[in-house]
């Protein structure tokens, strides 16, 4: 199983991005895949994730209302849409699978199976 997040690169403040985490050797629509991110000297941050089966999704405040995640089975990859970026939402991302959720909500980094490499979301004028 291999995971690969894509898509970050340098925007200014209000600007947007797309994240997109694609996986092989695994169909992501059965398993609960969540974004995180780690800013320097900080925590790895739970972001967003998404049930595969029931759909259900679900955000950290932080960016609720500004980042949107979904799924794509044709292309078995999970996406993060991300509007409206702030400075603060500067960090590398990553994206993650659990493949046995024992909630519809997985908001705990340790929960997660597989780990994509990460990608640097870099926001400033």
């Amino acid at each position: 199983v291999q995971l690969q997040a894509s898509g970050g690169g340098l925007v200014q403040p209000g600007g947007s991005l797309r994240l997109s985490c694609a996986a092989s050797g695994i169909t992501l629509e059965y398993y609960a895949i969540g974004w995180f991110r780690q800013a320097p000297g900080q925590e790895r941050e739970w972001v967003s994730c998404i049930n595969g089966r029931s759909g259900t999704t679900a955000y950290a405040d932080s960016v609720k209302g500004r980042f949107t995640i979904s799924k794509d089975n044709a292309r078995n990859t999970v996406d993060l849409q991300m509007n409206s970026l702030k400075p603060e939402d500067a960090a590398v991302y990553y994206c993650a699978l659990d493949r046995h959720p024992t909630k519809v909500v997985v908001t705990d980094a340790t929960e997660y199976d597989y780990w994509g490499q990460g990608t640097q979301v870099t926001v400033s004028s």
